[in-house]
């Protein structure tokens, strides 16, 4: 997957998107091999949390690549969309194992849509954001209206969706966008030691917690029934049990996702 560059440490894989010349622009070969990975994710047991960023220091993604945008039709565009989104976007979002995006540089378009897929987001202090499809007589395809307005408002997201601007990295972080700001230097290692703690909590009460706040914004499910169904279910796993063990007997759980 030359489109991906894809590292291992201490359980989580780092996937970086491999398209330096291309400012990493999203195309449908990435698209595949995104979805490929998540599909390995999902699976691997020796996985328990994934970094999403960019190769280079100029950009997470830049966008979608439009030259392959020059031949759709209504339904070429429906299809496209319907296709990212449930292969890719969704995918992240629903994931089981935390997915933490680090954008390093420009997140625009399609690479916009990729950090909002994931759990949360940290950025470098050069990064940027925007949706500027509307440049382009378009909207976003890939979940960028929906995400950008549960995660910064409608007001907000109204704006930035119209106007087609960037943001920078502090209004990223004012607006909730963003987790943290760290210097370029430092966005890696960040985001490898919050994984590094995420990796050692019970990987069942964490796809719970996805689970459950992912519920908040899906009209077919109620959340508070849903957060008492995984509160419940969590209660006959072997984890749960070693962490009250563990609480009361002063000592480190070693949970083994069971």
């Amino acid at each position: 997957m030359e489109s991906l560059s894809l590292s291992f440490h201490n359980h989580t894989l780092i996937i970086s998107v491999n398209r330096p010349d291309k400012l990493n622009a999203l195309n449908q070969t990435v698209i595949e091999a995104l979805s490929s990975t998540m599909d390995d994710v999902y699976h691997n047991a020796d996985i328990k949390s994934v970094i999403i960023t960019g190769s280079g220091p100029k950009a997470f993604v830049a966008g979608a690549d439009i030259s392959e945008f020059t031949l759709l039709d209504a339904a070429g565009g429906k299809a496209m969309a319907r296709n990212g989104q449930s292969r890719v976007f969704n995918k992240i979002e629903q994931s089981p194992k935390p997915v933490i995006a680090a954008v390093n540089g420009f997140a625009l378009g399609g690479g916009c849509e990729l950090a909002m897929a994931c759990h949360f987001r940290l950025a470098s202090d050069n990064a940027r954001f925007g949706q500027p499809e509307v440049n382009l007589g378009l909207i976003p395809g890939y979940g960028g209206t929906q995400r950008l307005t549960q995660l910064i408002g409608k007001g907000r997201a109204m704006e930035l969706l119209m106007t087609g601007s960037m943001i920078d990295a502090a209004t990223a972080l004012q607006y909730g966008l963003v987790n943290y700001v760290v210097p370029p230097e430092e966005l890696l290692p960040k985001a490898l030691s919050i994984t590094e703690q995420l990796n050692n909590k019970a990987p069942l009460s964490l796809a719970g917690c996805i689970k459950a706040v992912n519920a908040v914004f899906d009209e077919t499910r109620d959340g508070y029934e849903t957060e008492i169904d995984i509160f419940g279910e969590l209660f006959d796993t072997a984890d749960a049990k070693e962490g009250a063990a563990a609480f009361l007997e002063k000592r480190q759980p070693r949970f083994k996702g069971l």
